[in-house]
């Protein structure tokens, strides 16, 4: 093959990995097995509010459990707070500080995105208001005249996605009330320093895209190839998750666990003998489905 290949695996540890967790574990892993690639883990604690003491281990422990080996070491955001703080600093004449409550943003806002979040009405844009004091700080979004403002970008698995910025989402926060880093940003700057060429994951994170590629041009990084996969949902349609129900993986029957995932990746599978049988065919299944070439 002429390119290179690094994928990446990057759970949040709020508990343990789920039926939908692995779904999107498996196909990054497939996708960069298939291409001879490399497949690193990282581990997206940044919102150290939501993350559970153990939960990074405990995924860890999965993975292997599952036969997923990955490259090299694996890496935690919250150890990785100066190079979000850099990026930032760069980033400077493009973000300004919002003085705004949830409250007052959910009161005022202008829409609502398609992941839910309420659309920012610039009331900060201009300065803040006088008595006001920085709670968060927000890039600031192109002119909704401004082709800048328009992200297209072609999934190799939902095809062309485009997404106009400022009617989408509204200046969006980098640098939280809490102090903590923004996910949009961690995500870039990570990515970038990983030397991530190929994102796969599931399609919860679709609506994100358009702003990480708006994030990767500001800061002159490149911007990988994307494959957003089907998410898992409960009895309700609702994405499973933790807060939806979302029970854990059975570890002591990974064959179980696997084969309910590759079947909802449509991928057809003959009765593996064992965990690493199931991957070899897995792994071909997923290269006649999804070449680079």
């Amino acid at each position: 093959m002429n390119y290179r290949y690094i994928g990446r695996f990057a759970p949040s540890p709020t508990g343990p990995l789920h039926a939908g967790s692995l779904v999107a574990a498996m196909a990054s892993y497939l996708d960069a097995r298939a291409h001879d690639g490399t497949w690193l883990v990282r581990i997206e604690d940044i919102d150290e509010a939501r993350t559970i003491d153990g939960a990074d281990e405990a995924i860890l422990l999965a993975l292997s459990a599952f036969g997923m080996r990955w490259d090299g070491d694996v890496v935690w955001q919250s150890r990785r707070k100066g190079l979000y703080q850099a990026a930032f600093d760069r980033l400077q004449e493009h973000v300004y500080p919002c003085g705004c409550t949830r409250r007052e943003i959910a009161d005022s806002r202008i829409g609502i995105a398609s992941d839910g979040a309420a659309i920012y009405p610039g009331t900060c844009r201009s300065g803040l208001l006088p008595g006001r004091t920085p709670r968060a700080y927000r890039l600031r979004m192109p002119d909704p005249s401004d082709p800048a403002g328009w992200i297209r970008f072609q999934d190799r698995w939902l095809g062309e996605q485009i997404q106009h910025l400022s009617g989408a989402v509204g200046d969006f926060v980098l640098k939280r009330a809490d102090g903590f880093w923004a996910y949009q940003l961690a995500v870039v700057v990570d990515d970038a320093d990983q030397g991530i060429t190929h994102v796969v994951r599931g399609a919860d994170l679709l609506e994100s895209t358009a702003r990480q590629i708006y994030l990767q041009r500001l800061l002159q990084l490149p911007t990988p190839v994307y494959l957003h996969v089907p998410v898992v949902t409960n009895a309700q349609g609702e994405k499973l998750s933790k807060q939806t129900g979302a029970t854990a993986l059975d570890i002591a029957h990974p064959l179980t666990e696997l084969k309910q995932a590759a079947g909802f990746l449509n991928l057809q599978i003959m009765q593996p003998l064992s965990v690493a049988h199931f991957w070899e065919q897995a792994i071909a299944a997923w290269r006649l489905r999804f070449s680079l070439e």
